[in-house]
């Protein structure tokens, strides 16, 4: 049969598949993730396009399951206590906008989980597409640092580098879950793609230590040595352990020879020397960091709504630096508590299901111990507007739904067995 069988005026209009809407929305949400990379200053591009996609798939397909709907609850739950926390406020100039932020940040975590479990095959997406944000922002953080073209100074921060982020502590740590993903493929995967991945892998590790944010460093070791020891503890077979631990060992040693390397620069090896002190100038002393910390939390025992955001720097010379103090001062009581509840659920859910067989294992197993690295941080540094920590925790309750759905289905298949 010929096409003059069909003439143009009589072709079938078209009409878009529910196939197409899906592919149309995973394209875009791997462009927000991309855009994750570069926030060096607010609103930043990635907030105007996450909002603007999570309406449309709000109107349009987006589904809150029973497996989801916890943490939904839980950052509702948050965000009331920081809308509370409000009312205590003398000045309110800056308060709501930050609440606003905290809530988009909260939806777009829901939002992350909710995609997942409808389309896991949507995980490889959504890291790839932060693999590539990392390695772009990452090179802009070296090439600043290093003054490579006229106003690169622009991706510094005194004399650390920051990428495309207003802050090298928040730079730094956005760095590590792309790298452990381009570790795992190098220990897990083929051979074929070893040399794009160590490239990778070793323009993170100068870019992360390029940051000079301890809080990064640290996050970094506690990663690589956790993603090698979950990989161990999880495959069984003792060929594919000595492959592990031998490309393990070879990495370490070529990132060793790289740090060694960085530190041949003088302003490098000299600005490295300060930061590797345990306790800063800032950090001891009379309202330093860690006395802030005791104040503050002794203080927000007699303020169950909080102070409000951004009321403590007022107060004291610097921020809280610590996510728990955080949530006390900017949320109140209730903001502290159901945080409480969030990351031990997500703790939980997380051991239960680190070690199972699964599609989406491998990164369920990446978010997880960057977000216990997080958890870990979050002592020391403010964590809460971190908005790759609320990509991490939807990927994680993603896959603990998954998890959810195919526990439900084993059982469903158990019981019509005869």
């Amino acid at each position: 049969m010929t096409d003059a069988a069909f003439p143009e005026s009589a072709a079938p209009p078209f009409r878009p598949t529910l196939a197409t809407f899906r592919i149309l929305g995973s394209a875009l949400v791997t462009a927000g993730v991309f855009l994750s990379g570069f926030v060096i200053s607010e609103p930043a591009p990635y907030e105007l396009f996450m909002a603007g996609l999570i309406a449309l798939w709000a109107v349009f397909a987006l589904r809150i399951s029973r497996n989801v709907a916890p943490l939904l609850v839980l950052f509702l739950l948050f965000n009331i206590g920081g809308m509370l926390s409000l009312t205590v406020m003398a000045d309110l100039s800056d308060g709501p906008m930050y609440v606003a932020v905290s809530l988009f940040l909260a939806l777009s975590s829901v939002f992350f989980a909710a995609i997942i479990e409808d389309r896991p095959q949507r995980l490889g997406l959504i890291f790839r597409a932060w693999v590539a944000g990392a390695l772009i922002t990452g090179m802009l953080g070296i090439l600043g640092y290093f003054h490579a073209f006229p106003g690169s100074e622009v991706f510094t921060l005194y004399d650390r580098a920051k990428g495309a982020f207003q802050d090298p502590n928040v730079f730094g740590p956005y760095l590590i879950a792309p790298a452990l993903y381009l570790m795992h493929g190098l220990l897990a995967g083929r051979l074929l793609g070893a040399p794009l991945r160590v490239a990778g892998v070793l323009v993170l590790s100068l870019a992360i230590l390029l940051s000079f944010s301890r809080a990064a460093w640290a996050l970094y070791l506690f990663s690589v040595v956790a993603l090698v020891f979950v990989m161990l503890l999880k495959e069984r077979t003792g060929a594919f352990r000595l492959k592990i631990l031998t490309l393990s060992i070879a990495a370490a040693g070529l990132m060793v020879v790289a740090v060694v390397v960085a530190l041949q620069f003088d302003k490098v090896a000299d600005l490295f020397s300060a930061r590797t002190q345990l306790v800063q100038d800032y950090d001891g002393g009379h309202l330093g960091r860690f006395d802030r910390h005791r104040i503050g939390f002794l203080m927000s025992m007699e303020k169950p709504l909080g102070i409000g955001p951004m009321v403590f720097s007022s107060m004291f010379p610097e921020d809280e630096h610590n996510i728990w103090l955080k949530s006390l001062t900017s949320y109140g009581w209730l903001g502290f508590v159901t945080y409480l509840i969030f990351v031990f659920l997500t703790l939980k859910y997380g051991v239960a299901y680190l070690l199972r067989d699964r599609p989406w294992q491998p990164f369920l197993m990446i978010a997880f111990i960057v977000f216990v690295g997080h958890c870990a941080i979050g002592f020391v540094i403010d964590t809460d507007h971190w908005r790759h920590f609320y990509l991490l925790a939807g990927v994680l309750w993603g896959c603990f739904a998954l998890e959810h759905r195919h526990g439900a289905a084993y059982r469903a298949e158990q019981a019509a067995r005869p």
